[in-house]
């Protein structure tokens, strides 16, 4: 079964609420303060229903599945060296650009005239093993011209 979708006047509902920091038809990303209270509240042993009432939140409008994504992201949150914080802004991906040292560069070139010399290498085999079967097409064509011109 798909997840559920909020309606225009729920969605409205979500983005008054203070511990809301974006909202759409089918995600909630909740602020950093919430995500903090959460946790301790429920670390607490509140039930997540009960902490979502207590910050102005409808659960039963959020849903059963959504109650317990949040206790598991929750948790995630809790250990990892970020703590709650939005770390989609940071740049945790792979750098754009990286500097390199003149020992790098000189490898990095060095490697990539190894890499060009393999390729035209390849590139001459191919053309040699295309001219050589081009050249065993035409000289099967000519028998076959020959040995039918000697059946007539």
């Amino acid at each position: 079964m798909g997840q559920k979708k909020f309606t225009p006047d729920e969605q409205r509902a979500l983005r008054d609420n203070l511990y809301v920091a974006r909202v759409s038809e089918t995600t909630i990303t909740y602020t950093a303060e919430f995500r903090e209270r959460f946790a301790l509240e429920y670390a607490a042993g509140k039930l997540p229903s009960v902490i979502l009432r207590e910050c102005g939140f409808d659960h039963r409008m959020l849903g059963r599945d959504r109650q317990r994504s949040l206790v598991k992201r929750t948790k995630k949150y809790a250990q990892r060296p970020g703590g709650f914080s939005d770390a989609r802004k940071e740049g945790t991906g792979r750098p754009r650009v990286k500097e390199l040292t003149d020992a790098e560069k000189i490898q990095r070139l060095e490697h990539e005239i190894r890499y060009l010399k393999q390729e035209n290498e390849f590139l001459k085999k191919i053309k040699f093993l295309d001219r050589q079967a081009e050249w065993e097409c035409k000289v099967r064509q000519h028998r076959m011209k020959n040995i039918e011109s000697s059946k007539k």
